[in-house]
């Protein structure tokens, strides 16, 4: 199987080196920039689950795409704001036989994907890690946590989607192939947004905002955001909904949203993908969300400051 992974940072870097490493055949789609440092440089992994340094790991341009055969697999492992841009450059590498990976979080961009390329082509997924690029350009894995969530989304996809589950055999991450992909999604989706929900409004970590006498925040806008995914059809999991209060109301947790680091940066965020739409969604079922809604409004007034 041909697989195509696009971008080479944390996340990108991180599975498509572990495959690599497996002895898998693996492209990187890059911007010039980074092609010229994975072929100085390679790709180093630092990870509690073992290090590699890979040298020259297989790169592309999206110009250099453009002249190459469609890939079986495409993973994306981009930020909701750049999917447009992304999926001008990666169609060259999408073809009739060709499944496509997102692992963004949210479901938004599952719309964009299928009206682009096809919803037969569209798997579900998504990953669970904790990761970065240090300053010497090293990937730096924080946890023993890699896990890649992957499933079909229609009937039709359950051949194929086994073909990956067999390419995925025998890496250094964890490939967990859903039975039920979407639910599965829905559930991340409502604990990314009450994490990034609570730590960007206190600008804080979990722990802080619980020794400050926040638990009841985390909990009420927990429970917000499981009533709109209950309401589009997916409730989550009892289960599931245990482990996250845990998560959200442990004092001793230094557990941030990515989305926070980004807001201290200044650089663009995704909000609108994480907080808004899910906001949306359950306006249109008629849920109110007045903690989510406070959240998407304090971090679309942050974007309108910085942009002023």
């Amino acid at each position: 199987m041909r697989i195509l992974v696009v971008g080479a940072g944390g996340i990108g870097g991180y599975y498509g080196g572990r495959m690599l490493e497996a002895g898998r055949d693996v492209t990187f789609l890059v911007r010039p920039r980074r092609a010229a440092k994975l072929k100085a440089d390679g790709l180093p992994i630092r990870s509690p689950s073992g290090s590699v340094d890979l040298a020259a790991p297989p790169a592309v341009t999206a110009d250099e795409l453009k002249a190459g055969e469609p890939f079986d697999l495409v993973i994306l492992t981009c930020k909701a704001y750049d999917l447009p841009g992304v999926m001008d450059d990666v169609a060259p590498a999408v073809g009739p036989g060709t499944l496509v990976l997102p692992t963004l979080n949210g479901m938004r961009h599952l719309d964009a994907l299928d009206a682009r390329f096809g919803p037969e082509a569209i798997l579900g997924g998504f990953c669970l890690i904790s990761v970065r690029l240090d300053d010497a350009g090293r990937i730096v894995h924080l946890s023993d946590v890699h896990r890649l969530v992957f499933g079909a989304r229609r009937p039709e996809q359950a051949g194929p989607v086994q073909k990956v589950s067999k390419a995925l055999e025998g890496v250094k991450f964890e490939p967990v192939l859903s039975d039920d992909v979407i639910l599965a999604m829905w559930e991340k989706w409502v604990f990314l947004a009450t994490l990034a929900g609570v730590t960007c409004l206190t600008r804080a970590t979990i722990g802080d905002v619980v020794q400050a006498g926040g638990a009841d925040l985390s909990r009420a806008m927990l429970e917000e955001c499981r009533g709109i995914a209950e309401a589009h059809g997916q409730a989550p999991r009892e289960s599931f909904l245990e482990m996250s209060r845990k998560r959200l109301t442990d004092p001793d947790s230094t557990l941030t949203a990515s989305m926070l680091d980004d807001l201290e940066r200044g650089g663009p965020t995704e909000a609108d993908h994480i907080l808004a739409d899910l906001l949306r969604r359950g306006e249109s079922q008629g849920v109110k969300a007045p903690l989510l809604q406070a959240a998407a409004v304090a971090l679309r007034a942050q974007e309108i400051r910085a942009g002023r």
